[in-house]
């Protein structure tokens, strides 16, 4: 049995705030039994793995960490409701009726329009894989911090600690990173094909005001904010 078992046994029991002597009790084994299941001391038969499905009632394949949905369905472009689908972003304000909930997600969500309507023209399955996979983890870090705010959280639904995580994803990130400025300059890496010389698309500020309309100005403030927080300012022309 694989490390995300225990793990997942052991948050899904939290969750419902379980002891483990009910737990045990409800699927017919010793305390001590599931302590060692819990902890990965030792490996339990598919018999009780699809016992302790049924009793949180989730799906084996989430159990043995196959897919992070519970009910074991897989997740499709068609599954994916569109950003602010239930319309909802008219109410996020902050505590004390600051927009800058609203205003900062729309900036970041128009710009990674145009990101990936950029990588689309680039038609590079390779950089498109990296670029997203350094943004993801981006998220990941952010929502790991928001989440691990309150020490009561359960910290099961992570693979690893809090204080391995910042490291780890910020080494995936440049990884990531890496694997896309070497791809943009033509260079293979590994079995990851690179973007063709001459494919990268031309960019200006018109081109992209042009061809983007709607979103070009998020993207502008978004720069502009950017290399403020970096204390840095461009000479004017």
């Amino acid at each position: 049995m694989n490390n995300n078992f225990a793990r997942i046994i052991t948050l899904l029991r939290k969750e419902r705030g379980y002891s483990q002597k009910r737990a045990a009790g409800d699927l017919g084994i010793s305390q001590a039994l599931l302590s060692h299941y819990e902890k990965g001391i030792r490996e339990c038969g598919l018999d009780f793995v699809v016992r302790i499905a049924d009793y949180y009632n989730v799906s084996c394949d989430y159990l043995l960490g196959r897919t992070p949905q519970r009910s074991g369905a897989t997740i499709s472009v068609e599954d994916i409701p569109e950003p602010d689908a239930a319309g909802r972003e008219n109410v996020m304000h902050g505590k004390d009726g600051s927009l800058l909930p609203v205003l900062s997600k729309k900036l970041i969500a128009n710009s990674l329009n145009i990101i990936y309507g950029i990588l689309q023209k680039c038609s590079c399955k390779a950089l498109t894989s990296e670029i997203s996979a350094y943004l993801s983890l981006c998220i990941y870090k952010v929502f790991r911090l928001l989440y691990s705010g309150n020490p009561k959280n359960p910290q099961g639904m992570f693979a690893i600690s809090y204080h391995q995580s910042s490291g780890y994803s910020s080494a995936s990130q440049e990884i990531a990173f890496s694997n896309a400025v070497c791809l943009l300059a033509g260079e293979k890496v590994e079995n990851m094909e690179p973007l063709p010389k001459g494919i990268a698309p031309s960019l200006s500020p018109e081109k992209i005001t042009a061809e983007y309309p709607l979103f070009s100005s998020s993207l502008f403030n978004l720069v502009q904010n950017s290399e403020n927080r970096m204390g840095t300012r461009k000479a004017s022309k």
